[in-house]
């Protein structure tokens, strides 16, 4: 029995035949954002004075998703990208589903990408989703998008990310 156990000790503790096994599978510098149109210095440069325009943006939005996923918190712009989304659904059944995932995703405590919202508006968002409305998750966004427009959208603006798409 110990000279099993010895065995299959040994067995672990090789050195493995090639480095491919050390490759770390997170990059070391953020992706690259999505084939959307690379935007000129000026249309970046304007992204300082609105985070709407970053947003609306495709190449903004996918370098903001990109710096904020660098920084482990792109929960918020998932957030405020799903409530886009939730908003222009039209079926009622569709959108009770799609409410139900973007509250218990980014919502409800303990959710894998809980956003930080005080009490009084997670409890509004809660209210709302009894019947769900394309309004339900307005007010939980307005308090996302002000919190990435005062925290997330200064880090960025002064990142290599972007500093590279002014140039």
């Amino acid at each position: 029995r110990a000279k099993e156990i010895k065995t299959k000790l040994g067995t672990l503790l090789q050195k493995p035949d090639s480095t491919i096994d050390f490759i770390i599978p997170y990059p070391e510098k953020p992706e690259k954002p999505p084939k959307a149109q690379k935007p000129s210095p000026e249309e970046a440069l304007q992204w300082r004075d609105s985070l709407e325009k970053l947003l609306q943006n495709p190449y903004g939005l996918a370098s903001f998703r990109s710096f904020l996923r660098s920084e482990f918190s792109e929960e918020n712009a998932e957030f405020w990208v799903a409530c886009e989304d939730y908003k222009k659904t039209k079926s009622p059944v569709k959108m009770a589903e799609k409410a139900k995932k973007i509250y218990e995703e980014f919502i409800q405590t303990e959710a894998p990408k809980e956003v930080n919202i005080d009490h009084f508006t997670k409890a509004v968002t809660m209210k709302n989703l009894v019947e769900p409305s394309p309004t339900s998750f307005d007010m939980a966004q307005k308090r996302i998008f002000a919190l990435m427009e005062k925290d997330s959208l200064p880090r960025f603006l002064r990142s290599e990310f972007y500093h590279e798409l002014i140039k």
